[in-house]
């Protein structure tokens, strides 16, 4: 098992998905002290090779650490792995800063950071835009808040992840900038795959609208690589569909609780929900283009 180096900023990393494990690996090759937690520790088990030193619990991770980051499914998760016997509450020290990144929305950031209880340990809020290859490349954008104090702390971290750190304000902004950008996220996926079919239904080529689109200013580079994706029958996932109906729910909580309407998302999400409950719901959401077809 590696060993820490000394003097170095120790990070408690919690949680190995698809995002987690390249994150984690940007990390150590920032030069940065990473002990991994995961419910599955095979994953864990994978990043020794790479220098990390794995925790059977998300307390021995955050043991003393400096930085504790989790990046979960879903605020339930967290609020699991941070709380309890084995949370790594219990065991995080004064002066110690909990990076939460995981998107969870507006009212789950808020019940995570009651959570803290002490005043000596910071709470960020920074969920990331980005998916699997700018977590590999590092460049994420970071959408951070909280205390202007754990800046300088949490700074060499985030700048190890991503291109660009935006800081929001107040906790709960990170993750409410989340929702708004991956309500735009969805509604764009279900622009494009409307737009293939309507094409499609007009006789012409779709490819060909695509290719016109990448050229016009009208067209969203993410939107062409998705409708090049939906064309090509390309459904590995960089971003499930499961994981974008969770991000829809959470828009749509929250405007709800904003007494706002968000009509096209809420025009799509039940047929997306259904794609998912036929078997869709870990392949990539461009999934919803092929199953609308049927």
């Amino acid at each position: 098992m590696p060993e820490e180096k000394s003097g170095s900023l120790v990070i408690a990393f919690l949680g190995l998905g698809l995002m987690g494990t390249p994150m984690v690996r940007r990390l150590l090759s920032a030069g940065f002290d990473v002990r991994v937690w995961n419910r599955s520790m095979e994953k864990a088990t994978l990043l020794e090779n790479d220098g990390a030193i794995v925790a059977m619990t998300p307390a021995q991770a955050a043991k003393d650490a400096d930085v504790v980051v989790t990046m979960l499914v879903d605020g339930a998760t967290v609020e699991a792995v941070m709380s309890g016997d084995d949370g790594a509450l219990g065991t995080m020290r004064d002066g110690a800063v909990w990076i939460q990144m995981s998107s969870v929305g507006v009212e789950w950031t808020t019940r995570l950071a009651q959570m803290v209880g002490s005043p000596h340990i910071l709470f960020v809020d920074a969920p990331v835009s980005g998916s699997i290859v700018p977590a590999q490349t590092g460049s994420l954008l970071i959408l951070a808040s909280g205390p202007d104090r754990a800046r300088e702390i949490v700074g060499p971290v985030l700048d190890a992840l991503g291109r660009k750190t935006y800081w929001l304000g107040e906790a709960g902004a990170g993750n409410g900038t989340k929702v708004v950008l991956n309500n735009w996220l969805v509604d764009l996926v279900a622009v494009v795959a409307q737009t293939l079919s309507f094409a499609t239904a007009l006789n012409l080529n779709p490819s060909t609208i695509i290719d016109i689109l990448s050229d016009a200013p009208i067209g969203s580079p993410y939107g062409v690589a998705k409708a090049r994706q939906m064309l090509a029958g390309d459904f590995a996932p960089s971003f499930s569909l499961r994981n974008a109906l969770k991000d829809a729910d959470l828009a749509l909580d929250a405007a709800a609780a904003s007494g706002v309407t968000l009509s096209l998302t809420n025009s799509f999400v039940e047929s997306w929900r259904d794609i998912a409950s036929r078997g869709a719901g870990e392949n990539d959401v461009a999934v919803v283009y092929e199953a609308s077809e049927r």
